[in-house]
């Protein structure tokens, strides 16, 4: 048998302990890859009868909508409204070399402003630009200070902010899907499907 450097080891030499583990952990891994399989493929079969549907609707309606062309997504509930599929499709988004003329811009604003500034439009900025460990951006709080576009008559400050809206660039989109249930409350709750979940 292969051991975990992938040294060739005689079954002989194998202890029948590890052995069990082993035949144990092969058993459930295969049948882990055996649902996965069922699971895309009911993923692949759900996302198909739903665009189906939007299809139908399409043509009921006249549209010349084309295929998965909902931006937001859209759900289908149960007559009895106790049972919904809801899709939804996210952008990824990435933010391009304005970026950094925005952030300039706004160092400027807001150390000339510091004597005055809000305290809390401070944070917002620094957390706004503040890093992960990969040394990333969290695209969603940079687009949260476009909120504030309109709020400062410092013209550096409306540059900045277009220039946030350049540096948008929406790479790819995917789609997701949740299964809902109601439940005594009353309230739609996902059914997981996610074992870290159950």
């Amino acid at each position: 048998m292969r051991d975990s450097k992938q040294r060739l080891v005689p079954i002989s030499m194998v202890d029948d302990y590890d052995m069990e583990i082993n035949d144990f952990v092969i058993k459930h891994t295969q049948r882990a890859r055996e649902i996965q399989t069922l699971l895309r493929a009911f993923k692949r079969e759900v996302f198909d009868d739903c665009y189906a549907f939007q299809e139908l609707l399409a043509e009921r309606y006249e549209s010349k909508k084309k295929k998965g062309g909902s931006k937001g997504g859209f759900s289908f509930t149960s007559y009895d409204g106790a049972l919904q599929i809801k899709i939804t499709v996210q952008d990824r988004i990435v933010l391009g070399p304005e970026l950094q003329i925005a952030k300039d811009l706004i160092d400027e604003c807001v150390h000339e402003w510091s004597s005055g500034a809000n305290d809390y439009l401070k944070v917002l900025v620094n957390d706004a630009f503040e890093v992960d460990k990969e040394g990333n951006l969290n695209t969603g709080r940079v687009l949260t200070l476009r909120k504030f576009k309109g709020k400062f008559p410092d013209e550096r400050w409306v540059r900045a902010m277009d220039a946030i809206a350049d540096a948008i660039m929406v790479t790819s989109s995917k789609a997701y899907m949740n299964f809902r249930e109601r439940n005594g409350e009353g309230k739609l709750i996902n059914i997981p499907l996610d074992l870290a979940a159950l």
